[in-house]
């Protein structure tokens, strides 16, 4: 039974409080298939992010728990995720190197970060925020993102020193290495089985966790055969418990920080409210944004506290949550119980884990990502928009990914305020018996009422179009048939008005009057007329400027001129 006071309480205790006996069989189940997958791309993503393969297990289990008590949704796997692992690796890796003691102690401070900063954004209500990134900047990114991992996955796949650099560098010191015979032909192999593995998987009539199939295979042949000596192995893991860390990050490094955590903050959120929404849906629920992203940002705290780094909610593993019948957030808490049993228990048994095999999980995981029919489908559609995916793409794979992220939210709005600029704008008249008043540009058999000009234009006022509004309407003056009276603006597209745009209005007016013509509107909102009163001109646009309908402000000038 519910308690009255329950409400108040963070939303995992409320589901301990409604938790059914019947719903332990299925977590625990489903908790034991989702730590399979876990621990080898826990492992996986940290690589990809440039940190010791450990940190990925400790993001694996502390945002579970932390998800555990204040997270809305009842099954949302959060974790470490590919497209967060390259941003990471963008912002830390300048100022540190891989895999070192620094680089985990920036990554848990970029972590601590991007809590602060979703935290602040549940403080503020700024669950809008996700609105700046459209569709074709999403998979234009995680096309970018996509190729970026691959490519910086390779040398670990070819069993050779990463390039490092940029992604040109390393696609350049890749290929020079290969065509120089630098390639481990043992690595090499390891992968490629472990990547067909992992791909035969998922064509199998029964579910079976490939990646978990594909690792272990690995592993025991690495073991089996004493490879560690002719393949770069992952290491046996650290002993004992992480803690924080934090003595030798400088302010000028959490300064340079900012930025990074800003953009992986927007991202994560992104693909986490996504996610949410989508699993809500489902369950014909619905799921409070703002509170998703407090959930999201207490989970990266807690994260960057214990020796993890950035995490969001995971596309790949909530799915495998759900087949395998998780109920209830609990799901992760076991799963995250058996993640620990794993470093505890079995720590030295990665010391046969080629990185290869690792390299191999997530290139195929970056690889399912990628989205090529969206583009084509976008081109047939929306050449502006086809172009906002690829210069997100370009950006995000050849200038850097943050970067890359920033240009293409920049181009979004310029391409917004190009709409807003200039928007479809038209003059209405009357058609047959139709009732209202309709396109001329579509009906060209409308019939104009002598006298008057009905304007329409579907934007909001703003600094930006005030003057190609006014434009508008005196090109419809000038090329009206005959002497003009009035003029009318159906107004229910104008949604907003600013200052700019009122004196492009009131010049108008002034323009109109001198012609002997009346400026009135029709079916504008409420809150655009208190706007006027709030500018101080509405001894200008008294009432008898508005009417509640084209139709209403069409019979009161038939009156006014006493026209049939």
């Amino acid at each position: 039974m519910r308690r009255a006071w329950a409400p108040s309480l963070p939303p995992g205790l409320k589901t301990v409080l409604d938790y059914q006996r019947s719903w332990l069989k299925s977590d625990l189940a489903a908790g034991a298939a989702l730590s399979a997958v876990l621990i080898p791309a826990g492992m996986a993503y940290a690589g990809a992010a440039g940190l010791p393969a450990v940190t990925g297990l400790y993001a694996s289990v502390i945002p579970l728990l932390a998800y555990a008590v204040f997270g809305p949704s009842r099954v949302l796997v959060v974790g470490p995720d590919s497209t967060l692992a390259p941003m990471i690796a963008a912002a830390v890796l300048p100022l540190a190197a891989r895999n070192s003691d620094h680089a985990v102690a920036l990554a848990g401070v970029l972590a601590l970060m991007i809590g602060a900063i979703l935290l602040a954004g549940r403080v503020f209500r700024l669950g809008f925020v996700t609105g700046l990134l459209s569709k074709p900047i999403r998979v234009g990114y995680l096309n970018g993102i996509a190729l970026a991992v691959i490519l910086s996955q390779l040398p670990k796949f070819l069993g050779i020193p990463s390039p490092g650099g940029s992604l040109v560098e390393n696609a350049a010191g890749t290929a020079r290495a290969v065509l120089g015979g630098a390639v481990n032909p043992l690595a090499l192999l390891v992968g490629a089985g472990t990547v067909a593995i992992i791909v035969a998987c998922r064509f199998l009539p029964w579910k079976v966790p490939g990646v978990l199939l594909a690792v272990v295979a690995a592993t025991a042949l690495s073991a089996a055969l004493g490879l560690a000596a002719a393949v770069p192995m992952v290491g046996a893991l650290p002993g004992g418990f992480p803690s924080p860390g934090f003595g030798g990050v400088t302010s000028a490094e959490v300064v340079a920080l900012i930025g990074p955590a800003a953009g992986i903050a927007l991202m994560a959120f992104a693909d986490t409210s996504v996610l949410s929404k989508s699993l809500a849906a489902r369950r014909g629920t619905r799921v409070n944004g703002n509170q998703e992203m407090g959930a999201l940002g207490v989970a990266n705290a807690a994260c960057g506290l214990f020796g993890g780094f950035p995490v969001s909610g995971s596309a790949s593993r909530t799915p495998i949550a759900l087949e395998a019948g998780a109920r209830s957030p609990f799901s992760g808490v076991a799963a995250a119980a058996l993640v620990v049993l794993f470093m505890v228990a079995v720590p030295g048994v990665t010391s046969f884990l080629p990185s290869s095999a690792l390299a191999a999980v997530v290139i195929v995981a970056a690889a399912s990502i990628v989205d090529v029919q969206t583009l084509i489908r976008l081109f047939r559609m929306s050449r502006i928009e086809a172009a906002l995916l690829l210069a997100t793409f370009l950006g995000v794979a050849f200038v850097g990914v943050l970067e890359g992220i920033v240009v293409a939210i920049g181009l979004s709005l310029i391409a917004f305020v190009r709409r807003a600029w200039d928007p479809y704008r038209t003059e209405l008249a009357s058609v047959g018996d139709v009732p209202g008043y309709h396109d001329l540009n579509r009906h060209p058999e409308g019939r104009r009422i002598p006298g008057l000009v009905i304007a329409r234009f579907d934007a909001p006022l703003f600094f930006a179009n005030g003057a190609v509004f006014t434009e508008h309407i005196r090109t419809l003056v000038a090329d009206a048939p005959g002497p003009v009276r009035w003029v009318i603006v159906a107004s229910e597209a104008i949604t907003d008005l600013d200052t700019t745009a009122l004196d492009d209005l009131v010049e108008l007016d002034d323009e109109l009057a001198k012609l002997g013509i009346s400026l009135v509107f029709a079916e504008m909102k409420g809150p655009i007329k208190d706007r006027l009163i709030r500018f101080g001109v509405s001894s200008r646009f008294g009432p008898e400027h508005f009417f509640p309908t084209v139709t209403n402000a069409v019979r009161s000038y038939r009156k006014e001129f006493d026209l049939p």
